[in-house]
């Protein structure tokens, strides 16, 4: 039986890279079937860089120009990522919203991971958000979904999974930020691992 190429993933990210961690370490236990071929960063001191150069992944660090907009370093970007052929271009804390001079380039092959339900707290900041309506008594759950990124829309795409993380009367906003954090890490990681295996059951 022929075994199946591994799936060859490019992640950009912008800060810690704990979800990076989370794909390397999945790699390295066989549970995921796939190989990071780069990681590409707008921040030059983005910790996840040091994770990757860790992992032996090579790294390029894209920062943007003063003098460019959005669209020209989003086609910038475009042709930095399609050198590397990638099946799938993972938004694993990547803090730039792509445009189409991006995402035409991908067309669902785009997928972001976010830390809200869909339909709730779109954009930055969405935990800190989540846990001051809990304060407020409007909310009891929050959650993280895994999306499709097919157009400009923020945190609105075709939703891959989602689960939802209870916020509990004593927390603290650090107690639910390490839940929530724990929670993206293995729902990122098992959508990823399905999106995988549903493509090679196609090959």
């Amino acid at each position: 039986m022929m075994s199946h190429p591994k799936a060859r993933l490019v992640v950009l990210i912008s800060g810690n890279g704990s979800n990076l961690q989370a794909m390397i370490d999945a790699i390295q236990s066989g549970k995921m079937k796939a190989e990071i071929i780069a990681v590409i960063s707008n921040k030059r001191d983005a910790y996840g860089l040091e994770r990757a150069g860790k992992a032996g992944i090579p790294v390029v660090v894209l920062p943007v120009m003063k003098e460019q907009t959005r669209e020209e370093y989003d086609a910038q970007l475009a042709q930095t990522v399609q050198r590397y052929v990638p099946d799938w271009v993972v938004l694993a804390g990547w803090m730039r919203i792509l445009s189409m001079n991006f995402l035409r380039h991908f067309p669902n092959r785009v997928v972001n991971l976010h830390p809200a339900l869909p339909g709730t707290f779109p954009g930055t900041h969405a935990i800190e958000r989540a846990y001051e309506a809990f304060q407020q008594g409007e909310i009891s759950t929050t959650g993280v979904m895994v999306h499709l990124v097919p157009d400009e829309g923020v945190d609105a795409g075709p939703v891959l999974a989602q689960t939802q993380v209870k916020i509990l009367p004593g927390d603290t906003l650090e107690d639910l930020e390490t839940r929530i954090h724990q929670t993206e890490h293995r729902l990122l990681v098992d959508t990823l691992v399905q999106l995988i295996s549903k493509e090679n059951a196609h090959v």
